[in-house]
This record gives C-alpha cells, sequence and structure tokens, in this order.
C-alpha cells in the first residue's frame, strides 16, 4: 500500500533524529568511571603487610587519572613514603613488562625500603652492591631505569668518568641477569680501563657472554680490546662457518627424507656407526690420579668448528664429506684434574681406515698418542696407516 505524504514525513524525521543520536555519541564520549582508589591501594600493599607508614583507610587523593599504574605508584608513595625516592626504584610500580614475579617483588621490596627511609645496605642491598655503589644507584638521574642505575653505580665504583659510566650501562651488560653478576662486573671493570663505544661494547659483549656460556670459568684477565676484537671476528667467522655447514647438513637430510618418506631428526649428521671409546690407565700406568682417555665422534657444525679453531687446523672443511658419508671425525681427548686436554684429531673414510691422525696446528701423533690410537684403535676395528 502506497504510503501518505505524512507518513513519509515522520518517517524522513525518525531517520534525522536517529542520525543525529548517533552523531552525538561520536562526538560526547561515554561517562568515564571514577578512579578506583581501593584497587589501587590493594595492589601496592600486595607482598608488604605490616609495612606501611599511614593508614589506606585515610588516603582521599585529589587525581582525576584513571591510569592503573599511575594509581598504582600514588597509592605505594602514601602508604610508604616518608622520604622522596629516585624514579628508577619507583619504575616499577609503574611498569613491570618483562619482569617475573621475583624480580618485581625484588624491586618493590628496595623501593619500600628506601621510602620509608631505612637501610637499603643493610636490607640485603649489600650482596650486590658496596655502601657506594648503594649511594650511587640511590642517586641516579630522573630519567635512568631500575637496571640502568643499578649497573651505572657499579661502573662508577670504578671509573671517575660519568660520560663512560652512563654508556656503559646503557649497554646489553644491563640486561644480564643478576645471578651472573660476578662476571659481568669484572665486564665492566675491563671496559672502564679500556673504553670503548657503546655499540662494540654492545658487540663485544655478544661474544663475551657466548664464552661465558661455553665456559663458566671464562675470564677477561690478561686480555686487551685489541684481542678481544680478533677474538670476536674469529667467532663470528665460526658462526658463519657452522651456518654454511648446517645448509649442507639441512640440504642432504631433506634429500634423505624425502627419499625414505621421514622426517628430520636433530642438527646432527648420522656419522659412523663406530662406538665412542673410553679408556682409563692402571694406577701405575697413570700419570696422574683419575687420568682418562676417550675418542669420540663430531657430528654436529659446531663441534667441527670449535675443533678446527682450537686445534688450528682445516677439518671443518671436512664438513660435506661428513654429512655425505664419506668420512667420520673422531678426537682423542685426554681429562685429569677436571680438565679437558684436546691431543688429536682423526678422519676415517667409510671402511674405517684412518687417513689422517694430527693434533694442534697439524703436526703428527705424538709416540704416547699413538699408543692411545693404537688401543682404540683395536678395540673398534680401526686400520691405522703405519
Amino acid at each position: 500500500m502506497a504510503r501518505s505524504m505524512i507518513q513519509r514525513r515522520q518517517d524522513a524525521e525518525r531517520q534525522r533524529i536517529e542520525a543525529y543520536d548517533a552523531r552525538l555519541r561520536q562526538v560526547f564520549a561515554a561517562t568515564r568511571p571514577v578512579p578506583d582508589f581501593e584497587r589501587a591501594l590493594d595492589d601496592a600493599r600486595s607482598g608488604f603487610a605490616g609495612m606501611a607508614i599511614r593508614d589506606g583507610a585515610l588516603w582521599h587523593p585529589k587525581l582525576k587519572t584513571r591510569d592503573r599504574a599511575r594509581l598504582r605508584l600514588a597509592a605505594a608513595r602514601y602508604l610508604y613514603a616518608r622520604y622522596p625516592v629516585s624514579a628508577a626504584l619507583e619504575s616499577v610500580w609503574l611498569d613491570s613488562t618483562g619482569l617475573d614475579a621475583n624480580e618485581i617483588a625484588f624491586r618493590k621490596s628496595w623501593y619500600v625500603t628506601v621510602a620509608r627511609g631505612d637501610s637499603l645496605y643493610k636490607a640485603g642491598a649489600n650482596a650486590w652492591l658496596s655502601r657506594k655503589e648503594v649511594h650511587c644507584f640511590l642517586n641516579a638521574s630522573g630519567d635512568t631505569g631500575f637496571a640502568e642505575a643499578f649497573w651505572l653505580a657499579i661502573a662508577r665504583s670504578y671509573t671517575d668518568d660519568q660520560g663512560l659510566a652512563a654508556r656503559l650501562a646503557r649497554t646489553k651488560i644491563a640486561r644480564t641477569p643478576r645471578r651472573e653478576l660476578a662476571f659481568w662486573r669484572e665486564v665492566v671493570r675491563f671496559f672502564c680501563g679500556h673504553p670503548a663505544s657503546k655499540e662494540e661494547i654492545d658487540d663485544l659483549c655478544d661474544y663475551i657472554g657466548a664464552m661465558h656460556q661455553r665456559d663458566a670459568a671464562y675470564s677477561l684477565k690478561g686480555r686487551t680490546l685489541l684481542s678481544l676484537r680478533r677474538q670476536m671476528l674469529d667467532w663470528h667467522r665460526d658462526i658463519a662457518a657452522i651456518e654454511r655447514i648446517e645448509v649442507m647438513r639441512r640440504r642432504a637430510a631433506g634429500r634423505n627424507q624425502r627419499a625414505a618418506g621421514t622426517q628430520a631428526q636433530g642438527g646432527a649428521w648420522d656419522g659412523s656407526r663406530l662406538e665412542d671409546w673410553e679408556w682409563q690407565p692402571t694406577a701405575k700406568d697413570a700419570r696422574v690420579r683419575g687420568e682418562r682417555f676417550f675418542v669420540r665422534q663430531l657430528k654436529t657444525a659446531e663441534d667441527l668448528v670449535a675443533e678446527s679453531r682450537a686445534m688450528h687446523h682445516c677439518v671443518s672443511t671436512y664438513a660435506a664429506k661428513c654429512i655425505a658419508g664419506n668420512a667420520s671425525i673422531w678426537v682423542l681427548r685426554r681429562t685429569a684434574l677436571g680438565k679437558i686436554e684436546r691431543l688429536l684429531t682423526i678422519e676415517l673414510d667409510p671402511q674405517n681406515r684412518a687417513i689422517q691422525v694430527r693434533g694442534f696446528g697439524n703436526r703428527p701423533a705424538l709416540p704416547e698418542e699413538r699408543k692411545i690410537v693404537e688401543r682404540w684403535a683395536k678395540a673398534r676395528g680401526v686400520t691405522l696407516r703405519a
């Protein structure tokens, strides 16, 4: 049925009113909720029962912010702060992104201690910092974060150059785990005596961290900035060599898997079927108590490159032969008094014949080393050249 003129006018008016209301909703925001002060107090009290110096029930702030982090900081200031506290300590109330629960509790406890006017040094900071370092930490500038202020304090104990100390505090050192403090403190001390740019320190820290992870006894004592640079370049070359070997291994593994219809397994190639070998001399023959010798096969890029670097020879270039199954690389090690000594690198062909037996710098095997290799060869059915 056709609509009358009046009905059409009414529909048009209704649509105009609806459009006007929709526009108003876009222009005028919804009513903002009131700040949740009780929640802020609960957040600030959590884990610190009995530590407040003021009654939270009497807190009547004139704050307009609805930001939970800012309210939490305001509540913490009211509950605990007898004295002003640096931004480095307050930052944990504002943003704890990337921190685990233990680290958050740790930083908050330091804030509460300092805000109340208690001695941070006596409250536990003496496990990491000296009195001088605690003083420097507490007086860090306003734009300094917690970790940065922590390492700035350590660096200032080794140098009077504030610029150098601040530069060190902004490097990757500030992101190292506190359980490794003793090692990285030594690193800071090294760079205080051997200044470098932030970018170079970060690059060197990547290398230093990798060496420390590989060997917990790694130290910078006796090293120079020049030697570290050279070693870092060698390390980068090793990484590149490992990657090239890994590419070869993955390609070979992919071909084998497609042929056999199987899935990739780990990052090692198959290698020889011979088992590793270990021998312990009798108490009469051993040079020291507990002396042992072992021969094991290298089947990963990392091991092959590390052997090549440590023994100063080119065994890493044999990776393609190992991956293809045309050779296997074995190493003879001696362990005594808690230390492992590299002795020989051995190449076997697929028929388990020793093609090469070389020591450091491609030297031939020493007579006593040869005897041990012969013992291994007899036990594993390896043929040695005369």
